[in-house]
């Protein structure tokens, strides 16, 4: 059995009038991510992840933000089409491995419908996809509720 790991970060500014998703879950907030899709900083941290662990480019490459096709999008659609891509070259995610980090709002609450929800869009077991929450303690950008950010390591295998 052949293994591959990737790595995978995404950034996004905060504004108002945006919706917050991340891992696919729409959150109440004051403000939401700003982006061409629907700027859900997880899963694009995460499509990253598992594209790069196969070497086939990343997030940018296959959805531009110059497409318009792309322009609002739905990011669990983003990452099904991910996960298609890759398992058409014959690989399997072993597991996700993430971070989210802002200051506003609290995500552990979430994190189990993440899980649910992400589950479902990659076809794999919930128990295979580990995501994890912190703030930056008030520093930087995120400190200052400008943005958040996520990190993601994917495990990919073929048999």
């Amino acid at each position: 059995m052949k293994i591959k790991v990737g790595f995978g970060y995404d950034v996004h500014q905060l504004a108002e009038g945006r919706d917050l998703w991340l891992g696919g879950v729409k959150i109440e907030a004051k403000l939401g991510l700003l982006g061409h899709s629907d700027a859900d900083v997880l899963i694009h941290a995460i499509c990253d992840a598992i594209l790069g662990a196969a070497n086939m480019r990343d997030i940018g490459f296959h959805f531009p933000n110059t497409d318009p096709r792309w322009k609002g999008a739905d990011s669990k659609i983003l990452l099904k089409e991910v996960c298609r891509l890759i398992r058409e070259k014959g690989w399997e995610i072993s597991n996700i491995d993430a971070s989210l980090s802002m200051e506003k709002p609290k995500i552990n609450p979430h994190i189990p419908k993440m899980q649910e929800v992400l589950s479902e869009a990659m076809n794999i077991p919930q128990e295979d996809i580990s995501i994890k929450a912190t703030t930056n303690e008030k520093l930087g950008y995120i400190g200052r509720e400008e943005g958040a950010n996520a990190f993601a390591v994917a495990l990919i295998y073929k048999k």
